[in-house]
């Protein structure tokens, strides 16, 4: 509604420059928004205060031309309002927000998905955890998010990869393996003293005597050093098994799985640094190596190659990143935890110390998640041992639930789950009263085919009978779907997603109470029948983007 809006004004002011009325000496762009306040219309523009200064007019001077040199001829607007110092309201008619029906009928579940992306590659990381413990309920929020994206960015056009991200080198892995190594010797009888900051919780046992079971008491009093590689090994593949499951489980799967590890076995890591000391951008200083991140407006150079030689964290994360656009890939997404906001620089320097534009990476923080029930925080997970498993939750409340609330804020807001409303029967619950609607139209035509009635092509039914307030606001809505994917997919922010379909559902539920479906009057069945059916679709449309199911029975 918007794009053809849009085309409207642009051609009026095209007919106002041939005229001479305006100069516009460079093209304004055009912006629409929904009013407030009802009574304001059904879009409106600020274009003539935009106009005012370089015109040398009046805003509502420019208004008064605007609005005359529009030509609809009725199909589109019904009446034009200027309004205070120069805003134009302009009021739809009924005909065009009806034939947003059609569209939908014809379109099924395409409705909406304009060709955004048009094939540009993208490469969506996230997740991307450590194989050292179980997935919690924060890299769950994260998956929902990456997941929803990805789905969002493919349905509008884009190419994308899925990529995890695992951490299997330095520090982290060998504390793995040093704490499964001491389960390992203690289940065996062997005393062996368990590391001060290793990894606790009883997921450890289990890998150790997993590898009991694998190679017996082969390494029984046998010292850390002489079978870390065998103890790192074992422990980051049975932590994937475990990830790779969980995830499954929720719905999220990955195109790639990218080692860590392999950069630094394949020579890439040194590769990395040498191509920044051509370009310019690494430099030695007191016996280390530096990245000037300071040229691309971080505020300070950052350490890449210790004193020791020893690489630091961002040293494998700039080969990672070159690895990334040496595949072709034209943008970058990266879904990380709020803990890595000073780390964004760093890393859009890196971009551009390649050549690349800044743009080219977007950076999406996910904030953390508190877990509520009966009004208090949840206690931690024994098996975890510190934090509550994105498993634990899943078997609390199903997945469907877990996903859909962890898409009910912006990603860097901070997020209460209350773990009893997503058991709810009830509006509260937004994940049911979503779900609950698409039920509903579900059992609406189970119960029209049991009284002989089928949904009508659109050729049979007269949308002129759709003629209350309540099926206005509904068709509008429905209008505004299209407009809503696309600022969700160019804005990176699926959560949008939710807060329409809660809004939709509103206004279906309000509707269903206060008007009979299958009525007496077989005309007007038919006409809510048909905007029933396109209801269902975008709903359900929605929720697959998503990544939750639309049940038909509840």
């Amino acid at each position: 509604m918007k794009q053809t809006l849009t085309e409207i004004l642009l051609d009026a002011l095209s007919r106002a420059k041939e005229k001479g009325e305006l100069k516009l000496a460079q093209q304004p762009a055009v912006t629409l928004e929904t009013p407030k306040t009802k009574g304001h219309g059904d879009l409106a523009t600020t274009l003539a205060l935009t106009l005012a200064k370089p015109e040398a007019q009046a805003p509502r001077r420019i208004a008064e031309i605007i609005v005359a040199n529009i030509q609809d001829r009725g199909s589109v607007i019904e009446k034009t309002e200027i309004a205070g110092p120069g805003f134009i309201n302009f009021f739809l008619t009924q005909d065009r927000w009806k034939q947003t029906l059609f569209e939908i009928d014809a379109e099924g579940f395409q409705y909406g998905l304009l060709n955004l992306g048009k094939g540009e590659r993208v490469l969506l990381e996230y997740v991307s955890a450590n194989p050292t413990g179980p997935l919690h309920v924060g890299h769950g929020r994260g998956a929902a998010v990456g997941d929803a994206l990805a789905n969002l960015l493919a349905a509008v056009g884009y190419d994308v990869v899925r990529e995890f991200y695992i951490n299997d080198a330095g520090r982290q892995i060998k504390l793995l393996a040093r704490s499964i190594h001491a389960r390992y010797q203690q289940a065996l009888g062997n005393e062996a003293p368990f590391p001060e900051d290793g990894y606790h919780g009883a997921y450890i046992e289990e890998i150790a005597r997993g590898l009991i079971r694998a190679d017996g008491e082969h390494y029984v009093r046998v010292p850390f050093e002489q079978c870390e590689a065998r103890f790192a090994a074992f422990g980051r593949e049975a932590m994937l098994a475990e990830i790779r499951a969980d995830l499954e489980a929720f719905g999220v799967r990955f195109d790639h799985w990218f080692s860590e590890a392999s950069l630094l076995d394949g020579g890439a890591v040194q590769q990395s640094i040498d191509e920044l000391k051509q370009r310019g951008f690494a430099y030695e200083h007191d016996g280390a190596l530096w990245l000037k991140s300071t040229a691309f407006g971080d505020d300070k150079d950052r350490v890449v190659v210790k004193q020791d030689g020893t690489y630091t964290y961002l040293a494998t994360d700039i080969a990672y990143h070159r690895n990334k656009l040496g595949r072709g890939f034209a943008t970058l997404v990266n879904i990380w935890g709020a803990d890595h906001h000073g780390y964004i620089p760093r890393v859009q320097a890196v971009i551009q110390a390649f050549g690349h534009p800044k743009d080219s990476l977007h950076v999406l923080l996910v904030q953390l998640v508190t877990l509520m029930r009966h009004g208090q925080p949840v206690p931690m997970s024994k098996r975890a041992g510190d934090f509550v498993t994105l498993r634990d939750v899943m078997d609390d409340v199903g997945r469907d639930a877990a996903r859909y609330i962890f898409l009910t804020r912006r990603s860097d807001s901070h997020l209460d789950f209350d773990l009893d409303v997503a058991k709810e029967q009830s509006r509260e619950n937004p994940v049911y009263y979503v779900q609950y609607a698409h039920a509903r139209l579900s059992s609406i035509f189970r119960e029209a085919e049991t009284r002989g009635i089928a949904v009508p092509a659109s050729a049979e039914v007269d949308l002129a009978l759709l003629d209350t307030e309540e099926e206005q606001n509904i068709i509008k809505s429905l209008a505004r779907y299209p407009e809503m994917i696309e600022e969700a997919a160019l804005a990176y922010e699926p959560h949008r997603i939710t807060f329409y379909l809660q809004d939709l559902a509103g206004l279906l539920h309000n509707y269903y109470f206060k008007h009979r479906i299958i009525a007496d009057d077989r005309a007007r069945t038919m006409a809510r029948l048909f905007l029933m059916k396109q209801v269902k679709t975008v709903i359900r449309g929605a929720l697959g983007i998503l990544g939750v199911n639309a049940p038909e029975k509840m």
